[in-house]
Formats: C-alpha cells, structure tokens, sequence
C-alpha cells in the first residue's frame, strides 16, 4: 500500500532505427486505447524480473520485435505522474517510475504491431527528433527531452 504517491515500475525503450549512427531515425507508435496519444514502447515490470529482461519481454509483446541491441541505460529511475484521461484505468497507481534503455534495432528486424492478442498501438513510423518532439504526448514530453539530452551529452545520439 502506497502512503504517498504510488508508482508502477516501468521500463521505456528509445528506438532507434537500424540505419544508426548514420540517420538518426526515432521509432514512436500511436496508441489504440488512446485518442491521439504518441509515444515510445514501454511497459510494467514483472515481479522478479529485471528491468532489462522486461524491456525484451514488454518489445515482443508491443512491436512484435526484440531484435535490438542496447547502446546505453538512463542512470537513474524517472517519474510521471498520471493524467486524468489514464488514472482511472491504471488505478492504484498514480504514475509510473520508469527506467529507460537507448537501443537500435538490428538490420532485418520487422516490426509487428498485431504479435500480441491485445496490440496496445495501431500505427508506428520513424520520425526525426523534432517531429516526435511534436507527436509524443504532453505529459511524457519533458521526461523524453531529459532522458535523450542525457544521451546525447554522453555521445550516444
């Protein structure tokens, strides 16, 4: 039981395309459940599973796909908190801590959005950074800029 806010283990993943480190092409998806809503594949973690065996888990499940390669792990766990629209529905959690993981999709990888009996997205692209800067929804925005600015402060992107 949480005393103050309660929040749902998470792990992200920020793909890149197969085409990196020579086109840096960020892989973001549309929800089905939500209206309008953009964002990079994510998902719980698992009682006794670590947050890297999730991110596999959480590909196959939303992309259809776990053929990446990780290049570099946020160091630290990021917080948001749920908009009204999602409370209700991922109750009792108040948010999400997350762990974000920068991985490239190898070469010959498909995407499959309909793998899993429950698609969580209904169509995905690769778009540039200021075009998923405008696509992914408002209230992941500002934990997006941090984590990918970390990632390029340290020469990954």
């Amino acid at each position: 039981m949480c005393v103050e806010k309660c929040y749902r283990p998470n792990v992200a993943a920020i793909i890149l395309s197969s085409k990196y480190p020579f086109k840096c092409e960020f892989f973001i998806a549309r929800r089905k459940d939500l209206k309008n809503v953009w964002q990079f594949p994510q998902g719980g973690i698992d009682t006794g599973e670590t947050p890297k065996e999730a991110l596999f888990r959480e590909l196959k499940e939303e992309i259809g796909c776990d053929h990446v390669n990780i290049i570099a792990e946020y160091p630290h766990w990021i917080t948001y908190d749920f908009p009204n629209v999602v409370s209700n529905k991922m109750y009792p959690f108040d948010g999400q801590r997350q762990k974000y993981f920068l991985v490239r999709l190898k070469k010959g990888a498909k995407i499959n959005l309909s793998a899993d009996k429950e698609p969580e997205f209904r169509e995905w692209r690769y778009v540039n950074y200021e075009m998923m800067l405008k696509k992914i929804t408002y209230y992941k925005r500002q934990n997006y800029i941090k984590v990918i600015e970390h990632f390029v402060k340290e020469g990954y992107i």
